[in-house]
């Protein structure tokens, strides 16, 4: 693919760096407020207008973390974000494990639990996804999809809201079956309301210890300090208008809020995809949007969608088609670009592919054909589109599924999704591949374009029951 027809290549290394040096971007932080800052100053620059939609929530923070177990210190792999805040001095008390069952916290009542978090292992794929098609064509989904991010969503729902309720002091998550390296700095998970109980993560090696000290009735003390307060936040996006005299609208969608390179670069994506498109105007309008709150979805989504639902929610202008606004026929949701794939290979994290598997959801069989026919040049893909499946659908994309516009949705996963590093895991950044991603979906967009509602349709829906992992 000639990247240079589309994009300027060192103008998104650059970006990076740019958006790299804001430090970690959590929702209502200073750091995705500069981020947002400078995205809407490059945007001002093309002599385009931003249109805000400002926001205010309890943003909770951890300062400082600490734990000692029978009097010595115990390394703490990230505390769990809005989880209970100590005073402080912490909270001490006898440890008690717990394992990983609500029957198992009403042990833990006055006491400090100990809670096995074990690499998914036994639940199927088929629950989740069901694949529809993919290039290189042997690329399959694994039996069980495990790693941090799937793992704690799924083994921390129901528990963890028995924990507030168990009347417990506090509760030691210890990683299991996932190597130090890759649990370090996991702000997981980010899908829960606040929980009241400080908690905190502790990797394998550390939380033997820990284990040990529970089952010889040992205390520990736990200190989580920080703040719980009011903060502002802020939704945006900004319309390249279409050579057409038509109200139809192409949505494009990222978050702004994330804590490395991947999560989420998006916008760096969709800056480039302005610039190109201000030169270059499709028929239809084109609307661009920032969304906040992905990192703190129980006060940004709406049911159960992700933070776009809330967006979408409050600008109706751009996307519904009534009392003058635009109608979305199509959307493209950019997240996470240029991941490399790393996984724990006899308990050693390293890198196993330059290209981690491109997970994009289609809405659609015609937008599957698109995406396909739009990565024909690339020189490097590794890539599975997806149908939203059994009411799941990961990523920003989903709320424009939800609302049956027809969408293409980028949501690499790489287990290091989810975690800050002191080097944004550029470690891990493959440059080339994130150019060929945004010139696809420039590409995705110049094909949607061009194809008439009826043809592109609508989104099909979830399918139900086991989906195709190949």
């Amino acid at each position: 693919m000639n990247i240079s027809n589309y994009i300027d290549s060192q103008k998104v290394y650059d970006d990076m760096l740019v958006m790299n040096s804001f430090g970690t971007r959590l929702t209502g932080s200073d750091g995705q407020d500069a981020f947002c800052k400078w995205i809407k100053n490059e945007i001002a620059k093309m002599g385009i207008e931003v249109h805000t939609t400002p926001y205010t929530f309890k943003r909770w923070e951890a300062t400082d973390v600490a734990l000692s177990v029978d009097g010595k210190d115990v390394h703490v792999s990230s505390p769990f974000p809005y989880s209970g805040l100590t005073g402080k001095f912490g909270v001490s008390g006898k440890l008690v494990e717990v394992g990983n069952h609500p029957l198992g916290f009403v042990r833990a009542a006055g006491k400090i639990a100990v809670c096995h978090i074990k690499n998914l292992s036994k639940i199927s794929s088929k629950i989740a996804f069901d694949k529809r098609k993919s290039l290189p064509t042997d690329l399959e989904i694994e039996k069980s999809y495990r790693g941090p991010v799937s793992t704690s969503f799924v083994k921390t729902l129901l528990t963890f809201w028995s924990a507030r309720l168990s009347g417990m002091k506090g509760m030691v998550c210890i990683w299991e079956d996932m190597s130090d390296m890759m649990v370090e700095g996991q702000v997981l998970n980010f899908i829960l309301h606040y929980l009241g109980v400080p908690i905190v993560w502790v990797n394998q090696t550390d939380g033997k210890a820990v284990l040990e000290a529970a089952k010889a009735h040992k205390s520990a003390n736990l200190k989580l300090v920080g703040t719980l307060e009011d903060a502002r936040t802020e939704s945006f996006y900004a319309v390249i208008k279409g050579k057409k005299d038509t109200n139809e609208s192409i949505i494009v969608n990222t978050h702004t809020d994330g804590c490395n390179f991947c999560e989420e670069n998006g916008a760096i994506g969709l800056l480039r995809m302005m610039e190109y498109f201000k030169q270059h105007p499709t028929d239809r309008n084109l609307v661009f949007a920032f969304v906040t709150g992905h990192f703190r979805l129980p006060n940004f989504r709406t049911g159960t969608d992700q933070a776009t639902s809330r967006f979408l929610a409050d600008n109706k202008q751009v996307w519904k088609g009534k009392k003058g606004g635009y109608k979305a026929v199509a959307g493209c949701s950019v997240e996470h670009l240029g991941c490399t794939e790393w996984k724990d290979v006899d308990g050693v994290y390293k890198e196993t592919n330059p290209i981690d598997v491109e997970i994009v959801y289609t809405g659609n069989k015609a937008v599957d054909d698109i995406y396909y026919q739009a990565i024909k040049e690339r020189d490097n893909v590794r890539t599975m589109t997806l149908r939203g499946h059994n009411f799941l659908h990961f990523g920003e994309g989903q709320p424009l599924f939800n609302k049956h516009i027809p969408e293409i949705a980028l949501v690499t996963a790489p287990d290091y999704l989810c975690s800050v590093s002191d080097n944004n895991h550029m470690d891990k950044y493959n440059h080339e591949l994130c150019c060929e991603q945004i010139c696809t979906f420039i590409k995705c967009v110049e094909i949607l374009d061009k194809k008439s509602r009826k043809e592109l349709g609508k989104a099909q829906g979830y399918s139900i029951g086991l989906g195709k992992l190949k």
